[in-house]
């Protein structure tokens, strides 16, 4: 029994001193100093829109849903004032007022025509 005693105590005395060991670690995930977010951040971002982005489709039977720039819309719906009015497999329109404006999901990649005379892949 005295035994356990002593067990339990050494037991809280660890414990009791873990907190005061782990005061002097630093957080690894921290910027570096003299990094300040505000400060360059932010007024780049108040001074110009990023520009939007389509990130992905969604074609149900039912319904077509894209999210542009992180936001979910549906067909009618707004983002930034402008109107999403036509949802298509691999892009969409939005509309300003009488300007439409098209959002690509690939908007780097160029269709290329598959040469005839070239070897098929596992033949």
């Amino acid at each position: 029994m005295k035994r356990l005693r002593i067990e339990l105590a050494a037991l809280l005395a660890v414990m009791l001193s873990a907190p005061a060991c782990a005061e002097g670690l630093t957080d690894p995930t921290r910027p570096p100093s003299g990094f300040d977010v505000t400060a360059s951040g932010a007024k780049s971002a108040e001074a110009a829109p990023a520009a939007l982005v389509l990130e992905s489709v969604l074609i149900h039977p039912d319904s077509r849903i894209a999210i542009i720039s992180g936001e979910r819309l549906a067909l009618g719906q707004k983002i930034r004032g402008l109107r999403l009015v036509k949802i298509a497999d691999t892009e969409v329109v939005l509309l300003d007022g009488g300007e439409r404006r098209t959002l690509k999901l690939y908007p780097s990649a160029q269709k290329k025509l598959a040469s005839p005379n070239r070897p098929q892949p596992g033949g």
